[in-house]
């Protein structure tokens, strides 16, 4: 991270307790379908096909191969280092620049903030539904969403401690709402109800080519794809790591990748693109429209279950990585206070609030999810060109080797997704530029407070954080 002063020193790797190995093939499997599941492909299905037309399976193949590929480097990175996780310790060992380490970090925190706030419009969206009102509209959402966002802070206050038996509850529900959009899909095409001559449209503005506009939409869909990187701080907790995560981790992205793909065709094929694209709920209209005798309320309450959690755990991350980086002295100390009873951080909780209050206000779910995906896109580009810095570094142990071609490849095309070759939208940098503009600030309040102030030298260290990043 930065050049900062009174950073806590690491323990020394022999004083390190041990974390208690419970995670085996399965349930490691489902936490990272659980991860990725959420609000990416419940909430911007139709974003995606106002981008791109009736192909609005291809945006979200294309974002699927370019996971696929980053997943690999993470793959050799956490079989090779398997008590260290995160970006951001990756990122440091490979390069040991400080501020880079600090922008990382301080990003992948903002992508926490951008999700839960899409997470949040989303809830708003399908609320009115599930409660039997009809839909609301402007500022009711508007309300909504920040008393949602109200609600996730206060439990937040309180403290979760999350079980991986709720996550695999959490994941069924998740998956049982996607599995209904695909059987209702199903069902109607094999009635004939169904238009499959759409899947091959492109609906694009004049001037634009197909390509353009499925990159673009790419660019949006990879939103849908983040969550599988969690999963490498699970590593300490995981039964033989190097011979399980592989496997596990690739075919839990085969799985989601496959079921969203599904999802678009059974959107698409019920739903003409112009109308799925409008509102936050596009998956209602594909059941209204595949199957009318089906309880919308049912559906609207498993989209809210599966976005409600998508904004409760990237708000827990973002707050306690914000914790994190005010304990290691690189933003300023209040933010690292608790609660004296909860022992939650209630300084970084109701910044981040405050943070995700003014997102819900000022941009809305498409600008949300791109920024996100920006974000994201720019970290995983420096984990695939971390992989291959970091071979120089041996280690005695077999570990995954991705082969060189795949961090290569995925580099460049997360370099490309991320910038505006890619057609992405210029409010995900004005977004991505005001939040990383706060950082850098907070980071420079305390550098210069810590330097002629507080007279503190310490040097960072990026293995005491948590490292998650935002679960779509």
């Amino acid at each position: 991270m930065s050049d900062t002063a009174g950073a806590t020193a690491a323990p020394a790797a022999g004083d390190r307790p041990e974390l208690k190995r419970v995670m085996g093939p399965g349930l490691l499997l489902l936490f990272v379908v659980g991860d990725i599941l959420g609000t990416g492909v419940y909430a911007l299905t139709g974003k995606v096909a106002g981008q791109v037309g009736g192909a609005v399976w291809l945006p979200f193949l294309c974002a699927f191969i370019v996971a696929m590929l980053t997943a690999t480097s993470y793959l050799e990175l956490v079989t090779k280092y398997p008590k260290a996780g995160g970006a951001a310790v990756y990122t440091h060992k490979a390069f040991g620049i400080h501020f880079l380490t600090f922008l990382l970090t301080f990003a992948v925190m903002c992508s926490g903030l951008t999700s839960a706030s899409s997470a949040s419009k989303s809830f708003a969206a399908n609320f009115f539904t599930a409660v039997g009102i009809g839909k609301g509209h402007g500022s009711v959402l508007m309300i909504t969403a920040l008393a949602f966002m109200t609600l996730i802070a206060v439990v937040n206050l309180r403290g979760v401690g999350e079980s991986v038996k709720a996550n695999v509850v959490l994941t069924i529900v998740e998956l049982t709402g996607l599995l209904i959009v695909i059987g209702v899909g199903a069902w109607a095409l094999l009635s004939g109800d169904g238009d499959t001559s759409r899947l091959t449209q492109f609906n694009v503005p004049d001037g634009e080519s197909p390509f353009g506009a499925v990159t673009a939409a790419t660019a949006l869909a990879f939103f849908a794809m983040v969550g599988f990187e969690d999963s490498v701080n699970m590593a300490e907790e995981t039964k033989d790591p190097a011979k399980i995560f592989p496997k596990m981790m690739l075919l839990g992205l085969s799985i989601t990748g496959v079921i969203y793909v599904a999802v678009a065709i059974s959107a698409i094929a019920l739903v003409p693109p112009d109308k799925l694209s409008e509102g936050d709920a596009p998956l209602l209209e594909v059941i209204k429209a595949g199957a009318p005798g089906f309880p919308l309320e049912i559906f609207a309450w498993i989209t809210m279950f599966a976005v409600a959690n998508s904004a409760l755990i990237n708000m827990l991350m973002a707050s306690r990585l914000l914790y994190g980086m005010s304990h290691e002295k690189v933003l300023p100390g209040p933010l690292g206070r608790v609660l004296h009873k909860r022992r939650t951080p209630y300084v970084a909780i109701f910044f981040t609030t405050a943070l995700a209050f003014v997102l819900i206000g000022y941009a809305d779910l498409t600008a949300l999810g791109g920024t996100t995906a920006f974000l994201l896109l720019c970290v995983f580009a420096i984990v695939n060109v971390a992989v291959l810095v970091l071979r120089r570094d041996k280690v005695e142990h077999k570990h995954f080797h991705a082969p060189t071609a795949l961090p290569v490849i995925g580099s460049v095309l997360c370099v490309y997704l991320a910038s505006p070759l890619s057609g992405r939208a210029s409010a995900d940098y004005k977004i991505a530029g005001y939040l990383m503009v706060v950082g850098v600030a907070l980071w420079a309040l305390t550098w210069v407070l810590n330097k002629y102030v507080f007279k503190r030298k310490a040097e960072f260290d990026p293995s005491h954080l948590d490292h998650s990043g935002p679960v779509n």
